[in-house]
């Protein structure tokens, strides 16, 4: 059984419902066999070398970026953090900033020729800080989205975690957007709920449809074992309390943070961010923890004046 689905097929409907003039950039899936044999995918968007790179939250993947992406009008790449995507599943099931940077690294010195406007969000913000620290000559200003240490990653909603602890393969992807609306997700749209759903899930040999993203399946084997099934945001805990602000302290590039007015991100949790790193800059935006879909346009035009400030 084959999967013929074309991962790129909503990019004109998502221009156009946003109003984002043609022509479009060249989109295309980038492919690196690390040292143990893993494998770290990611999407290059243009023709020119990339100015920003993108790393998505805890569960989703590369294409969670691409509104953003068409609004910000730069050659960009985003990347499928391990366990995500088509990058390989780790089998320690270790997600933390701190594990997946140095993949992060390999793949900046593999698809970027200059240091880059870093972006990241939720889990793919601590693993930019990360980064950001631990090679800094990759990066030459960082954008942390939605997220600081001491965050709590059960603030955001119930049926998220209730909608990944459940079935972990399913008859069609037809079933699966079904069940996503049932629990509210897709903002009420089919055709939202779609494209989430057949950019996040695949077509096993057997036919059956499952997840892309590790965390569905740890989520839901906690469910079935008696355990509290964890938000996918819940793997980024021990980093939070260990070792996010040391990362953070350790960032020499420009610093920017993002938050949602419905984020996970609390006033309290920005007021703490900014006694500890006074120089970084802090903006609050009119969206919830995924900014990137929440307000995919507002970002983009703000992310390209972060650039441009880098070029001046």
């Amino acid at each position: 059984m084959t999967d013929a689905f074309d991962e790129f097929s909503f990019l004109p409907e998502q221009a156009a419902d946003n109003g984002i003039p043609g022509p479009l950039p060249r989109v295309e899936r980038l492919s690196l066999t690390l040292d143990d044999g893993r494998t770290l995918s990611a999407l290059r968007y243009g023709d020119s070398p990339p100015e920003v790179t993108f790393l998505h939250g805890a569960g989703l993947n590369a294409h969670t970026w691409d509104t953003t992406i068409l609004a910000l009008g730069r050659p960009a790449l985003s990347l499928d953090l391990p366990g995500h995507g088509d990058s390989s599943w780790r089998t320690d099931a270790a997600y933390s900033g701190r594990t997946l940077a140095p993949d992060v690294v390999r793949g900046l010195g593999a698809w970027a020729d200059r240091p880059q406007l870093l972006v990241g969000q939720s889990l793919g913000g601590l693993t930019a800080a990360s980064v950001a620290a631990s090679a800094p000559e990759a990066v030459a200003r960082l954008v942390v989205i939605d997220i600081t240490p001491g965050v709590d990653p059960n603030a955001g909603p119930t049926q998220i975690r209730e909608f990944f602890a459940g079935p972990t393969d399913w008859a069609s992807r037809d079933e699966l957007v079904d069940r996503a609306l049932s629990f509210g997700l897709g903002g009420g749209s089919r055709r939202t709920a779609e494209r989430g759903v057949f950019l996040n899930s695949r077509v096993r040999p057997d036919g059956r449809v499952e997840w892309k993203h590790h965390f569905a399946h740890l989520a839901a084997a906690a469910a079935n074992s008696g355990s509290t099934a964890p938000s996918p945001d819940d793997a980024v805990t021990s980093l939070l309390s260990r070792a996010g602000w040391d990362d953070l302290l350790a960032v020499r590039a420009p610093l920017t943070l993002l938050r949602g007015e419905r984020g996970y991100v609390t006033p309290d949790n920005a007021a703490e961010f900014t006694r500890r790193l006074p120089e970084a800059v802090v903006v609050t935006l009119l969206g919830g923890h995924n900014l990137q879909e929440d307000v995919p346009l507002e970002l983009g035009r703000l992310l390209r004046d972060l650039a441009d400030v880098r070029e001046a």
